[in-house]
């Protein structure tokens, strides 16, 4: 863990605070734990149920209460301040989900990790709150909407790509390069909409866009 985020030094890529990539799996893909994906994901998904939940979201009813909003948005608001174990918290938590989904939408073999980076790179900058605007979070949860709409659409979009993935796997050995990049853009995009209107890490408007 780092002073810019929990695993990385620098974002990845400078254009936007939040980055995220997840390495492209080379050679033959384990094809029994990819045709029992759905049943050998359980037991870590009940883990990270327990430590905070299995979605994303901008309120505790979806994170089952892991995610911190409401405490940050108080302390930016009154404090302009974001202490550094509850930024730790959240983007520990966050990078666990996000092993955990990559392991379920087929992007990676590995079992997800409760405590290694493995192949899953979420970079976050930590925020100085002193220059966050303290009444923005007020607002970030309605600003994000339209981000809302287009997210609903491509998560259909990603499970018709999961199951298109899955066949391709068992009868290739490998996922689809496009697949693999289209799952992973959704996924960058979500994480930017969290740290924006969830975690409240950034002021940043999060980017219409799957890429980098």
């Amino acid at each position: 863990m780092t002073d810019q985020g929990t695993f990385s030094v620098e974002p990845r890529h400078p254009g936007h605070p939040v980055s995220f990539e997840i390495d492209y799996p080379t050679g033959e893909r384990d094809r029994l734990t990819v045709f029992f994906r759905i049943i050998t994901v359980i037991p870590i998904a009940v883990v990270l149920a327990a430590v905070g939940g299995t979605g994303y979201g901008r309120n505790s009813a979806m994170f089952g209460g892991g995610l911190l909003f409401f405490a940050p948005l108080l302390l930016i608001l009154f404090r302009q301040r974001y202490p550094r174990w509850w930024f730790d918290w959240n983007v520990a938590l966050l990078s666990f989900t996000n092993r955990v989904v990559a392991y379920l939408t087929l992007l990676r073999d590995e079992y997800p990790s409760t405590e290694d980076e493995q192949a899953v790179h979420l970079t976050i900058p930590y925020p100085d709150a002193a220059r966050l605007n303290r009444w923005l979070p007020l607002v970030k949860w309605l600003l994000a909407v339209p981000h809302y709409i287009a997210l609903f659409f491509l998560y259909i979009a990603t499970v018709a790509a999961m199951i298109v993935g899955w066949f391709a796997v068992l009868l290739t050995g490998r996922l689809p390069r496009g697949l693999f990049d289209f799952v992973v853009g959704v996924l960058r995009w979500t994480n930017r909409v969290v740290c924006y209107a969830v975690i409240l890490t950034t002021d940043d408007y999060p980017p219409f866009r799957l890429r980098p």
